[in-house]
């Protein structure tokens, strides 16, 4: 591994960005710009698909809005893993980086422009650049700091994780207001200004990396790049003949690439914990951890299957059946995102101090319980709601955010923290990909199920999602103590 080449923050004369070196301020505020970018294009996204045409959107039905919102997060959470290898194999974490954000601008810079091809090529761009600058971006970083540095390593994420949150709280108050009170586009235009601001950020302060992450950790041989580079180009010949027949049919229609994209994230996830499980070297221990490990996966999926209605549903919800006056002014209802953020970084402390407090008394299991119910409590929040004539206070929406935000941080941290424990020696990068690999699951599951949205009654809808999610809660509470000693051997 290449050595430090920057000083340390206690340096004498050395400029610090709140206690921390500049090359710090250089990935934090790349970080936040990009976290702003995307933050600020999903509050927009479900609600211009489903905007009609007349009125620059998308017009398509809230149904497939909504599969296309959970289905464009899906393949975020899974394009990070081949971004991570070429980071680590072919271009460095550096280069990597750079490459995915510029990627990500170009993104947001076509969603800017009105035509519908255009669009969907703006959200393939920005899940793209997506999939390459976050795990690169957090391998530059860690590799900051060396062996006996945890504590270091971990404050430093945790700083990261806080900008996350201010950059989603305050992104959709912003391309928000644009997008639906002057145009769609308009937003989205804000969001590739945060882009190319991050950009701008990351190309100035390049230079204070040296020559951390500036070449490949591990090269891959030339045969297997070009190999590799071979069979893409043969996936992409496949798919553009066979999208480029679907068009000339006439039978093309986005619920196409939709039930071919969800398909294929659903069976990525699957095959991908198969592989690690028929990986060489496991012991006996091993292997009795990652079966157990199966449940969790399983009730994360379910979580972010739940989770995914937030983007799409509750924003057709807050849109269409909640009274947004607010003395006078209409509320956008991509403003309602921001409560979740709110919310987590005002319970985000007191989770910590509770896992302190309760220590070995609440397991990975009940926490996972824990999640799932206070999961299973927001939906039962929008049933009620959606019982009611519209239109409804916006207090059931923020009561709803607010119990989706405890069980956010109570799973997403937990499930994190699980799956670096368990890992088998040598491949905890492969487990922390296989917790991102649930939530893309569970997005894919999700957005197959936001078709019901137009055709099943609201309280229906949620009814369908609580009693899974409050039911897979009692499972664990009960199978907890064999659970957590599988998970433990």
């Amino acid at each position: 591994m290449s050595t430090r080449t920057v000083a340390e923050p206690d340096s004498p004369g050395e400029k610090t960005f709140f206690g921390y070196p500049r090359w710090f301020a250089t990935l934090f505020l790349t970080d936040m710009w990009e976290r702003f970018s995307f933050y600020g294009m999903q509050a927009l996204l479900a609600l211009y698909a489903a905007s009609p045409r007349s009125e620059g959107g998308l017009g398509l039905d809230t149904g497939t809005a909504g599969a296309l919102f959970g289905i464009y997060m899906a393949v975020a959470f899974v394009l990070p893993l081949p971004g991570g290898w070429l980071g680590d194999r072919v271009l460095g974490a550096q280069r990597a980086t750079l490459w995915g954000a510029v990627v990500i601008a170009l993104g947001h810079y076509c969603l800017m422009v009105p035509f519908d091809a255009v669009s969907y090529l703006g959200l393939l761009l920005v899940a793209a650049g997506t999939g390459l600058l976050k795990p690169n971006m957090a391998a530059v970083l860690g590799r900051f700091y060396g062996p006996g540095e945890d504590a270091r390593r971990e404050s430093a994420f945790s700083i990261f994780y806080m900008s996350v949150q201010v950059s989603a709280l305050i992104a959709p108050l912003v391309t928000g207001f644009l997008g639906e009170r002057v145009h769609w586009h308009a937003g989205f235009g804000a969001a590739a200004f945060g882009m190319t601001a991050g950009v701008l950020q990351y190309v100035l302060g390049r230079r204070r990396f040296g020559e951390l992450g500036r070449l490949p950790e591990a090269p891959a041989p030339p045969h297997l790049v070009r190999s590799l580079r071979r069979r893409a180009v043969v996936v992409a010949a496949v798919a553009g003949s066979l999208l480029t027949v679907d068009v000339m049919a006439g039978w093309f229609t986005i619920e196409h690439v939709l039930a071919v994209v969800g398909l294929t994230v659903i069976v990525v996830p699957i095959l991908y914990f198969r592989s690690v499980l028929r990986q060489k070297g496991l012991t006996a221990a091993d292997l009795t951890r990652l079966r157990a490990y199966r449940w969790l996966f399983a009730a994360s999926a379910l979580f972010w299957m739940c989770f995914a209605q937030s983007g799409a549903v509750f924003s057709f919800f807050a849109e269409r059946y909640t009274d947004r006056d607010l003395l006078g002014m209409i509320i956008p209802a991509s403003w309602f995102q921001s409560l979740s953020p709110l919310f987590i970084l005002a319970l985000a402390p007191g989770a910590a101090w509770l896992w302190l407090r309760a220590g070995d008394r609440l397991d990975v299991p009940r926490k996972y319980a824990l999640g799932l119910a206070a999961m299973g409590a927001s939906l039962t929040v929008m049933a009620v709601a959606s019982a009611n004539s519209p239109p409804v206070s916006p207090l059931w929406l923020v009561l709803a955010f607010f119990l989706l935000a405890c069980g956010e941080v109570v799973l997403g941290p937990v499930g994190l923290s699980a799956s670096a424990q368990i890992a088998p020696e040598r491949a905890a990068g492969r487990m922390m990909g296989l917790f991102w690999l649930s939530a893309a699951l569970g997005a894919a599951l999700g957005a197959q199920f936001a078709r019901l949205w137009p055709i099943v009654p609201g309280p229906a809808f949620f009814g369908f999602l609580l009693v899974p999610a409050f039911l897979a809660a009692v499972c664990l509470v009960v199978g907890g103590d064999r659970l957590r000693r599988s998970l433990t051997s």
